[in-house]
């Protein structure tokens, strides 16, 4: 392996993927980081003069405040690859996995469509969490069955980090476009994106800069990880700003982005780094008939 600017060993990404227990170890504190922010935000006596002391326009300290209560429940979603991690460690085969995932994705897919046809029924009238539901929920599935089901395909189809590093940006990556863009959304750029002009860069590049820093950790013993990282962000953020297909992002979110994250690494896994450092040195030398070390 070779060292890195950080000083990290680092190996190609067929001789070192990230093991499950590093997995499942990052998992643990970024959960534990994610649970204490939360908590520490829902315990301030007075969470609008916090928000307006960071910055957010009085104008939307409201509709953040009820965002961040939205978005924060999200954080729930780390307990899939916390879940996925922890049984590959204790020897679980992946498709014990996929299995088990699929299992609750069709019983949480039956129970919503239940709800959404019979609305005075029994599982509409006690539906958990009914109050986080948006307007056009009500009558619509709900955000977590499409969530459960890219989780499914993603775990299914991807290498077990990659699924993790994709799942993680939909939760951590959507969470911080949808915070950052409702509390500051329109300031440093006033054109609107996305399919209904409804999103902001503030709450894109907010996404992309999450999405690649998640990526760049949990790779950090692979060479050339940037590549890759890059590639993920990019997909996640222009399917959260985009929506293609008019498909809910939970679903495509996971899905296209370790897409964009294999084909990457497939492109970078035959690269010769060494090699290809040792042509630069003979033509520089050349070049210059001094010797480079």
């Amino acid at each position: 392996g070779r060292k890195d600017m950080f000083g990290e060993t680092t190996s190609p990404w067929g001789e070192r993927a990230p093991s499950p227990e590093f997995l499942l170890e990052y998992l643990i504190t970024v959960s534990v980081a994610s649970l204490l922010a939360t908590f520490a935000f829902k315990t301030l006596r007075s969470p609008k003069d916090f928000l307006s002391a960071c910055g957010v326009a009085l104008a939307k300290v409201q509709r953040t405040a009820v965002e961040i209560e939205r978005k924060t429940f999200h954080v729930a979603g780390l307990l899939v690859p916390i879940t996925h991690q922890a049984m590959l460690s204790a020897g679980f085969d992946n498709m014990i996995c996929v299995q088990i995932c699929a299992t609750i994705t069709a019983v949480g897919w039956v129970m919503d469509l239940i709800r959404v046809y019979f609305p005075g029924g029994v599982v509409a009238r006690n539906w958990p969490l009914a109050k986080l539901l948006r307007a056009h929920e009500k009558s619509q599935l709900t955000g977590g069955c499409f969530f459960s089901l890219g989780c499914t395909l993603t775990i299914a189809f991807s290498p077990p980090s990659i699924a993790m590093v994709s799942i993680l940006f939909l939760v951590l990556g959507d969470m911080s476009a949808a915070i950052i863009g409702v509390s500051f959304g329109g300031e440093t750029c006033s054109v609107k994106l996305g399919r209904c002009g409804r999103k902001s860069l503030e709450g894109s590049v907010a996404m992309f800069t999450v999405c690649f820093l998640i990526a760049c950790t949990v790779f950090l013993s692979v060479e050339l990880r940037e590549y890759p990282a890059f590639a993920g962000a990019l997909a996640a953020t222009l399917t959260e700003l985009h929506e293609p297909f008019g498909i809910n992002d939970n679903l495509t979110i996971p899905i296209f982005s370790s897409l964009a994250m294999q084909w990457a690494f497939s492109r970078i896994q035959g690269c010769n780094t060494p090699r290809t450092l040792d042509w630069m040195r003979d033509f520089a030398e050349r070049a210059t008939g001094r010797s480079v070390q």
